[in-house]
């Protein structure tokens, strides 16, 4: 077992801000959805959310790289069911939507400590009405120079950076509890111990417990019953 390993996946799990998500609004180049999901991760967010009608999933295959073994990415098929998995995942979390309107403020006057999910619109026709509607405030990022808009990968990691910013000086990442425990060991002994994970899953057995330097509890039964091979 590989000790410098473990204790960096148990860092990174204890600070994953499960109360800090973005939702994709039909973004449906390749490119822009790998970046946002590292940068989901970069950032410490566990949940990334994604409007993507089912006919058009089979093009998501991939696309967020290793990044999508430590977020968890949710489909929806509309909007309006994206919006209600996030606000049952975090009641009373504030909706942000990207938009210039007369009520759009600039970014980085948004409290990001409070449970917070950002909206990004697809890259074309930008953010739809139906997620307009959603948002409880509009934000943008002020702009100098003759364009208009930034890449929606790029505007999206302003933000987040944004909210990590504001969140580690709050001291945010200092919780260890945000990720529920079993999902936490889940990923902690698939991260750890691969092999050993796909043994368990072709077999059906629990993981078993991991002690504080990450090697594996597990009494002689479970050694057996691991290297018996069916016929």
């Amino acid at each position: 077992m590989d000790n410098k390993r473990f204790h960096r996946v148990k860092q990174v799990l204890d600070r994953r801000q499960t109360d800090l998500t973005v939702c994709l609004d039909e973004v449906h180049k390749h490119h822009n959805l790998s970046a946002i999901v590292r940068t989901a991760d970069a950032v410490g967010c566990h949940h990334v959310h994604a409007v993507w009608p089912q006919d058009q999933r089979r093009l998501t295959n991939n696309t967020s790289g290793g990044s999508k073994n430590w977020v968890e990415t949710h489909m929806h098929d509309d909007i309006d069911q994206a919006v209600a998995a996030i606000r049952e995942q975090n009641p009373g979390i504030q909706l942000l939507a990207t938009n210039l309107s007369d009520e759009a403020v600039d970014f980085r006057e948004i409290d990001y400590t409070k449970p917070t999910a950002v909206i990004v619109g697809q890259e074309r026709l930008g953010i739809s009405d139906k997620a307009l509607a959603h948002a409880d405030k509009h934000i943008v990022i002020p702009m100098a120079g003759m364009v208009q808009s930034l890449n929606v990968s790029v505007a999206a990691a302003l933000i987040l950076y944004e909210a990590q910013r504001q969140r580690e000086e709050a001291g945010l990442y200092d919780r260890n509890d945000m990720l529920d425990a079993e999902v936490k060991h889940k990923l902690l002994f698939e991260g750890c111990h691969p092999i050993i994970a796909n043994r368990c899953v072709e077999k059906g057995l629990p993981y078993p417990a991991l002690d504080d330097e990450g090697e594996i509890v597990a009494d002689e039964a479970f050694w057996n019953t691991l290297k018996f091979k069916q016929k």
